[in-house]
């Protein structure tokens, strides 16, 4: 149950849409938003955990991941325990999803958190879980993406400094580029991080930025069998999720990353 596809620039304008268009397709697992799950502003309530739980098995799709959308840019002990408060109520709804992964943002920039301590502030949330990732068996899989963490030193260094089994990464192949590494960096890059791989983000395209056009996996410029190749080498066991913001018909891409996936990742 390998083959997945995240919750995002899909077919479908509700979750069961957007899970008959992966069953159908032949996707076996999802990474669910956690809007899916939570909406946005509303009070916690594990009741919609539990209806989305009901048609992934009604569709046999499996959840990967759940998407945290947390901010751990925060250096305020009040603001770090506000972060860790809530990442406790997205690790029960993750539980009853039945994934045992965050995909975790790493966050925003703020004019509060100095750029020469985003690392140490987003090891500092981390750390922070860590107990209660320990108490409910929870791995935190820390984004690269937006402008913090698509740095590869300041998500090394935040994963060097939390030190923990629990916390990890979400690879994203085509953000490291879209945040402006060199093509020619980013097998190094891929490499550094697989061991601490827990969730992926297959996704293709090419530029940096405004330039940014996104792509069907092995369509792009993003060197994606690098990037296997130092996960399977790293033993990375988790899905492989597909991630297409290309232009075009929605279904047609991920269809094409589907496909692509399944004849260059182990299943």
């Amino acid at each position: 149950m390998r083959y997945g596809l995240i919750h995002y620039n899909t077919p479908g304008t509700t979750f069961e849409e957007f899970l008959q268009y992966a069953s159908k397709t032949g996707f076996q697992c999802a990474e669910v938003m956690i809007h899916d799950v939570w909406p946005k502003d509303a009070a916690f309530n594990p009741d919609k955990a539990h209806e989305a739980k009901a048609l992934l098995d009604k569709y046999k799709v499996r959840a990967a991941a759940l998407t945290a959308a947390n901010d751990f840019v925060q250096l305020d002990p009040v603001a770090i325990k506000a972060q860790v408060e809530r990442m406790e109520k997205v690790a029960q709804l993750a539980k009853i999803l039945g994934t045992h992964v965050l995909r975790t943002e790493g966050g925003q920039p703020k004019d509060s958190v100095p750029e020469d301590k985003w690392a140490d502030s987003i090891a500092g949330c981390l750390k922070a879980c860590i107990p209660l990732c320990q108490s409910m068996n929870m791995k935190l899989a820390v984004d690269n993406h937006g402008y913090v963490s698509n740095n590869p030193k300041v998500l090394m260094a935040a994963l060097e400094k939390a030190d923990s089994k629990f916390i990890g990464s979400n690879l994203d192949t085509m953000n490291f580029r879209w945040w402006g590494n060199e093509v020619k960096d980013l097998p190094s890059i891929y490499k550094n991080l697989a061991p601490y791989v827990f969730h992926t983000h297959m996704k293709d395209g090419s530029g940096v930025r405004k330039d940014y056009k996104g792509a069907a996996c092995g369509q792009g410029e993003i060197p994606l069998k690098s990037a296997i190749d130092s996960l399977v080498a790293a033993g990375y066991k988790g899905a492989w999720c597909a991630e297409w913001e290309g232009q075009g018909d929605k279904g047609e891409g991920y269809a094409a990353c589907l496909k692509w996936i399944k004849a260059n990742c182990p299943a």
